[in-house]
């Protein structure tokens, strides 16, 4: 017997779904009739409703978009390969500003996650690529009586509007820092999420917060009228 999907919506459902929504069904409602979980309605409707509302055929192209591009950011190959372990080895770039780089250059490239992949299944066999990285796949730690930073209005990078998270409108930037050997220097990387448009400068103060921000603050200032959201990791 073949079991049901219970998270995943078919073409028929988004147009119940939408059905409903016009008939001023609750979420519950529509998940009752439609036979998943009101979490699964929820869902759908965070995720693929547009600024007019939900329509079915919108919400199924956003589907269809992800999967295609889940694919493509599948594919690794050799050329791929070689890129990315060039990068990290001589560069000492993140994943995430090699996927920038090469989005700015328009050469194929993986998503950043892809190559996370990459690296901890090297690791897995031996490999030392992971030592490249900054934080070398572990979470960082404070030193033994160090205090806890907050930052205040602290927003969670899962929270942030799907617009966003979908491309579809530019002025969502993404910043990170490579910071050079024994902390001296580093360099302020600022990426645009729906172009991959790269902007870099170098900071002769390394990672001092005060001096970055005010980097940052004339490095978009061009731009000011297209920040919507900057987003760090918080390094």
């Amino acid at each position: 017997v073949m079991k049901k999907n219970k998270k995943h919506l078919t073409r028929e459902q988004r147009y119940q779904i939408e059905a409903l929504l016009v008939a001023k069904k609750s979420q519950k409602e529509i998940a009752l009739i439609i036979g998943k979980d009101p979490s699964v309605v929820s869902r759908e409707l965070k995720r693929n409703s547009h600024k007019r509302g939900y329509s079915a055929p919108m919400a199924q192209m956003y589907v269809d978009e992800r999967k295609e591009r889940f694919k493509q950011n599948r594919k690794l190959t050799e050329p791929i390969k070689r890129n990315i372990l060039r990068e990290l080895t001589e560069e000492q770039w993140s994943p995430e500003q090699i996927v920038g780089k090469a989005r700015k250059e328009g050469v194929p490239m993986v998503s950043h996650e892809r190559i996370y992949e990459f690296i901890r299944e090297d690791k897995a066999s031996g490999g030392v690529l992971y030592k490249n990285l900054r934080h070398r796949l572990k979470h960082r730690k404070r030193a033994v009586g160090g205090k806890k930073v907050v930052i205040p209005d602290k927003i969670s990078i899962e929270q942030r509007d799907e617009i966003i998270n979908r491309k579809q409108r530019f002025g969502n930037w993404e910043i990170d820092t490579i910071v050079g050997k024994e902390n001296q220097g580093a360099i302020l990387t600022v990426t645009e999420r729906k172009t991959g448009f790269l902007l870099m400068k170098k900071l002769p103060k390394g990672k001092n917060a005060k001096a970055l921000a005010k980097e940052l603050f004339f490095f978009l200032l061009p731009y000011k009228d297209h920040v919507h959201s900057i987003t760090s990791d918080n390094g």
